[in-house]
């Protein structure tokens, strides 16, 4: 009974201490979303009571994200409601909010421009940017503003000889990584123009 009444104790102390906490991650996020071009989304912090079965060391609740991407929507599940890469920017908003918090040495973020350009895309690649700075950050994209914020620019290329694929990565220096920048930009046909915006993203990239 003793143990009972101080395991109560301690999670009523958790439960208000996760509830503070929800409120100032949810806040937190938000200001992320709205550059990312999820000015609409709200996400919430959802504290789910458990069943006296179920508690355990992590406490008397489940802790789950909801999110509603249209006004006048309901919260739902953050898995169920968010399309591919609503979720990855999501992640990359809560990632930079507990960027100081989280251990994970690497992250790995695939085709989280899908559907963005243009200044979107350029908060993203800050972003990512600034994840990088502290950890590993491993990014596919075909977003040129994405990629002139990295470190380091890996071209994939896939090859298909004698009817199997064969993937090749290349590591790019300087003039290789304006040249595919440029191709990201224009197509198939590299234009000198393309080239000079190429090199004006590299250079307030601050990667020229």
């Amino acid at each position: 009974a003793a143990a009972e009444a101080a395991f109560r104790q301690a999670a009523r102390e958790l439960s208000a201490l996760r509830a503070a906490g929800a409120d100032r991650l949810a806040a937190a996020v938000a200001c992320e979303l709205a550059p990312l071009r999820l000015e609409r989304a709200r996400l919430e912090v959802a504290l789910e009571p458990l069943a006296d079965a179920a508690w355990g060391s992590e406490g008397a609740e489940r802790v789950s994200f909801r999110i509603a991407t249209n006004p006048g929507q309901p919260p739902g599940p953050l898995a169920k409601i968010a399309s591919g890469g609503e979720l990855a920017r999501i992640m990359l908003a809560l990632e930079v909010v507990l960027a100081r918090l989280d251990p994970t040495p690497t992250l790995v973020f695939d085709e989280i421009d899908a559907g963005i350009g243009g200044a979107t895309a350029d908060a993203v690649g800050e972003r990512l940017a600034r994840l990088g700075r502290d950890r590993q950050v491993l990014v596919v994209t075909h977003a040129p503003q994405v990629a002139a914020r990295a470190d380091r620019h890996l071209l994939v290329r896939k090859r298909f000889e004698a009817g199997s694929a064969r993937v090749e990565i290349e590591e790019l220096g300087p003039a290789g990584r304006r040249q595919e920048l440029a191709r990201m930009l224009a197509g198939a046909e590299i234009t000198e123009a393309a080239r000079a915006a190429a090199q004006s993203l590299l250079e307030l990239a601050g990667r020229g």
